[in-house]
């Protein structure tokens, strides 16, 4: 059907529409902050900048549209080197960033769930893909939001201006895109191609920022406890009621009988029809049965605590298997190797009790730790030194200060004190950025400022002379390599060398290092404390550094390094809200998956490394080769904004109670 629209022919008509779409969105921005006092905040960037933001808009959106049109998916992520100098961190700014970005999807998705259906549906079908998702829709939501974010950026506003500007510019936005979006839905339905869009939906279960969005209401849902109350009441109905009769005829589906085994078949079978249990993990949980049917008959507490260690270990697993997308998955195999044996030895077991399968929990959260820390290995140690990087002020200040005491009674020359209290603190502080605080290449630069004093203590005797002169070569040599790791100036070098050189001819020969009255000697110097205005120049003066490592070179904005979680969410919750997140936080730990949106797309990933201050967290996606790694900040801007949330705390065990719950609800 020559007639027919494609790929290309789609694209164009978008492209055909972007002036008059920009031009349109600016003109009612516009008149909104005109309207809206509140918005006064805004109105200055915006006259500033009004002039170019319909073109800014366009000149972000005109490339990932023909990337579109080469077939080519705009927001496809690029997995680079995984080294220091190429790894990306999502820090507050880009994750309210993505919050930004997110409020246009979600807005846009609302208006327009049945075009963007469609439009799955028909890009799908020309890649013959049979499984549609959101991200076969080159012309998906996410594309625009990503343009109008970078147009508003370049008003120079702060994150939470650009925010604030993003869901004034939002509504219009929602509009003008449904009017495309039911254009191009026209052209589908005039080209007689109903039955390739309206097909199936892009999926039986519901989106995941759908789920978020509903987030569960504390004690909604039905505990184990409620379902076991609920089916004694059941059974201790006469029979008659129990069977709609007097006949003892058999029981319908519904109905559960006295005593737990039943109550735990029906859970059972609950648990194995979960839709979100890839079919190797249902397997798995299948061959556990047998155990957990045993363990019932000794423990009455099992169909009573829904935090029983059998329950814990089955939301485990059927969280960890959540986290992949593919049944043949290299990851997901090992781990059910590892499981199908903890699974032998549970039902192979003469006595089985609570303990036994709460000690194999703690076997399978340390295997999904380990595993999940190998398969962030490559990218941990980079990120470990980006954040060890964010403490390299802090740390030239603590060493500058604890050397200072040192020095305090220590007869120095000005040329060597001076380098020992800059240059060399530059030393220590590359070395514990480069290796670690506690490496043997830091230890080592900081044990050396107490050989080099021990060097430049008078010797009396010829025999101690001897000594330090076979030690001198190489005590120089490691002063020597130090300089070399910051690049210390040669002019500069060469006067340092020179006066140690000569201050050792001294000691060598019997005499003091220098002719420098010692401490003892000179008059005390009382202390005083420091104004705010000395503590600053203070401060300015210690930061000048001449260290040659590229951290000195490159374009790094310490200052967004977080050390303290900020964020919306603290500003503007209240303290129980912000208890509640700091518990939040704490339970992240490595191994577990979660879903999120980062970079502009809901990416399902588990946690990989987590940085010893716990500011600095890496994820890896369901492809082993994909790796986010993110500021605690940014975390928390996410959690405040709805956009992540962990697969454990929609549990397994909690479905099947609830839907069994259900199923009690409908009986007649």
């Amino acid at each position: 059907m020559s007639n027919a629209p494609s790929l290309q022919s789609l694209v164009d008509e978008v492209i055909v529409q972007m002036p008059s779409m920009s031009h349109s969105v600016a003109h009612q921005i516009q008149d909104d902050l005109k309207a809206d006092p509140l918005l006064h905040a805004l109105q200055y960037a915006w006259a500033v900048n009004k002039g170019r933001f319909a073109t800014d808009f366009q000149a972000a959106l005109q490339p990932l549209l023909e990337s579109a049109r080469r077939g080519e998916d705009p927001l496809q992520r690029r997995s680079g080197s995984l080294g220091l100098q190429s790894l990306s961190l999502v820090d507050e700014k880009q994750a309210l960033q993505d919050v930004s970005i997110a409020h246009v999807v979600s807005a846009v998705e609302e208006h327009s769930r049945p075009e963007l259906h469609q439009l799955v549906n028909f890009f799908a079908a020309l890649r013959g893909i049979a499984r549609p998702m959101k991200q076969d829709n080159p012309l998906r939501p996410a594309v625009f939001a990503n343009a109008l974010v970078t147009a508003i950026q370049n008003m120079q506003l702060d994150g939470e201006g650009c925010y604030a500007m993003t869901k004034v510019a939002t509504p219009h936005v929602t509009q003008a895109l449904s009017l495309i979006y039911q254009r191009l839905c026209d052209q589908m339905r005039s080209a007689q191609l109903a039955p390739l869009v309206e097909g199936y939906g892009i999926g039986s279960t519901r989106d995941i920022e759908t789920r978020l969005r509903q987030a569960a209401v504390p004690g909604v849902n039905p505990t184990l406890d409620t379902l076991a109350r609920r089916v004694d009441a059941i059974n201790s109905r006469p029979q008659a009621l129990r069977s709609g009769s007097s006949n003892s005829q058999a029981l319908g589906p519904n109905t559960l009988l006295r005593g737990g085994g039943d109550l735990l078949t029906r859970l059972y079978d609950q648990i194995l029809a979960d839709p979100k249990l890839l079919p190797p993990v249902k397997a798995l949980m299948s061959r556990l049965q047998v155990a957990v049917a045993r363990l019932s008959r000794t423990d009455p507490s099992l169909l009573r605590r829904q935090d029983h260690p059998v329950w814990s270990l089955l939301n485990r697993v059927a969280a960890h298997g959540a986290g992949f997308q593919r049944a043949d998955d290299e990851r997901l195999r090992q781990f059910l190797d590892f499981m199908n044996g903890i699974v032998q030895q549970l039902v192979e077991a003469q006595l089985l009790t609570g303990l036994q399968f709460q000690q194999a929990l703690g076997l399978v959260d340390q295997h999904i730790r380990e595993q999940a820390s190998r398969h962030g290995e490559r990218s941990a140690s980079a990120l470990a030194a980006l954040e060890r990087e964010g403490q390299r002020v802090e740390w030239l200040e603590l060493l500058q200060g604890q050397l200072r005491e040192q020095l305090s009674d220590t007869a120095l020359s000005p040329t060597l004190r001076k380098f020992l209290l800059k240059p060399w603190v530059e030393v220590i502080v590359q070395n514990m950025v480069l290796h670690g605080r506690e490496a043997p290449e830091a230890q080592a630069s900081i044990e050396l400022v107490d050989e080099l004093l021990d060097s430049l203590q008078q010797r009396q005797s010829e025999i101690a002379r001897t000594q330090l002169r076979s030690r001198l070569p190489g005590l120089i040599k490691r002063i020597e390599a130090g300089m070399d790791l910051i690049a210390f100036p040669a002019d500069k070098r060469q006067v340092v060398l020179q006066d140690l050189m000569n201050q050792h001819g001294r000691v060598l020969s019997g005499l003091p290092a220098h002719h420098h009255t010692a401490p003892q000697d000179r008059a005390p110097v009382p202390r005083r404390d420091l104004s705010p205005e000395e503590l600053l120049q203070q401060l300015l003066n210690e930061r000048e550094s001449q260290m040659p490592s590229r951290w000195a070179h490159d374009q790094v904005n310490r200052g967004e390094l977080p050390t303290v979680p900020v964020g919306l969410y603290s500003e503007s919750s209240s303290p129980d809200s912000r208890i509640a997140l700091q518990a939040w936080m704490g339970n992240l730990q490595v191994g577990n998956w979660y879903h999120m949106f980062v970079q502009s797309q809901w990416i399902t990933a588990q946690i990989a490394w987590i940085s010893e201050s716990r500011q600095f967290f890496l994820f890896v996606g369901q492809d082993a080769d994909e790796r986010h790694s993110l500021t605690r900040g940014a975390i928390e801007q996410l959690l405040a904004n709805g956009l992540i949330t962990a697969l454990e705390e929609d549990t397994l065990v909690q479905r099947a109670v609830s839907s069994l719950m259900q199923d009690l609800d409908d009986a007649p």
